[in-house]
């Protein structure tokens, strides 16, 4: 009984084996093309991801960013080549899996390292779109300083104080961005104040006059001097002019010079750049002004002083005639 049972035992695997051996000879032509397919597609996705990182490294600053989308290419030929394979195979089932599986592992790596992509994936953005390249001064958020390396998932920014910043890409691609280098020239605001006893218009054509002639003044027929309203002491104007930026002259030492200019001129215009003054007015609508309320209050004390003293003196002239006719 022992030995009838063996027998099939054997039998069955002599089957099986067998059956797998015919279904090899079989499928012998399709593993020998998906192998052929995997080394073809292994030779194109070289030389695209190649031919796609020196596209690449010309188009983007950022030779990490080029790197990072020439391997992405790459791989991506590969799996083509893999799942093309694999349907020569009659593996449909497993291509579904797979495909199946990399969705749910990209989704939950996505949810764990939510930050990084989102770095990840802004750094690539501003790699294509280009918004500031090395060398640039840009701003945004609480970030204001010069660019000086552009990673994938954060630039560092040196500031005017000379500290370096690393700044996480997602802030620079959601925040607004001033870059002060797209066009090569900056504005200067200089705010300043003359008396109202001068002449706005004479101030302002002499500081036209007088800012022109600094040699890093750059569009002149743009520079010009508004009135922008009337302060508590003075006539408020703006002087507004154009600077190359960045430049030989940069913002901080333009802007000293022109106020040194704008002081020498209105100097030598004999316009007053005047001091905070202060006006007590003891009337709504407008009354005297405490000057004249004291000076009025110094008379009307010298009249009562002179009106006491003129009884006395009356008095003293009666006494002295009684004393004559006595």
């Amino acid at each position: 009984m022992d030995f009838i049972e063996i027998d099939k035992f054997w039998s069955l695997i002599h089957d099986k084996l067998q059956g797998w051996l015919e279904a090899g000879i079989k499928h012998l032509p399709n593993f020998v093309v998906a192998i052929l397919l995997a080394i073809v597609f292994g030779i194109i996705a070289k030389i695209v991801g190649r031919t796609a990182r020196n596209i690449l490294h010309r188009t983007l600053e950022s030779k990490q960013i080029a790197d990072l989308l020439a391997s992405i290419i790459k791989v991506l030929v590969l799996f083509m080549g893999l799942f093309i394979a694999l349907e020569f195979l009659g593996l449909t089932g497993t291509v579904t899996s797979l495909l199946a599986g990399a969705g749910i592992i990209g989704l939950a790596l996505g949810f764990a390292f939510q930050d990084m992509a989102e770095n990840l994936i802004a750094g690539i953005a501003m790699g294509i779109r280009k918004p500031f390249q090395i060398g640039d001064v840009i701003e945004a958020d609480d970030v204001f300083g010069t660019v000086q390396t552009i990673n994938l998932r954060n630039t560092l920014v040196e500031t005017f104080f000379g500290q370096i910043e690393v700044v996480p890409n997602k802030i620079l691609f959601r925040n607004v961005l001033t870059n002060y280098s797209t066009t090569g020239r900056r504005r200067i605001e200089v705010p300043v104040g003359i008396s109202y006893a001068d002449d706005p218009q004479e101030a302002s054509d002499a500081l036209v006059q007088c800012i022109n002639q600094c040699d890093f003044v750059i569009n002149k027929e743009e520079t010009g001097v508004f009135a922008k309203g009337f302060g508590d002491s003075s006539v408020d104007l703006l002087v507004w002019f154009w600077i190359k930026y960045p430049g030989e002259t940069g913002f901080m030492q333009a802007r000293h010079k022109a106020v040194v200019e704008i002081k020498r001129a209105l100097e030598e215009s004999d316009i007053l750049i005047p001091f905070p003054i202060r006006t007590l007015d003891f009337d709504a609508k407008g009354g005297e002004k405490l000057n004249v309320m004291l000076s009025d209050k110094h008379k009307k004390g010298s009249g009562d002083k002179d009106a006491e003293e003129t009884p006395a003196a009356n008095s003293q002239s009666a006494d002295d005639s009684e004393a004559e006719s006595d």
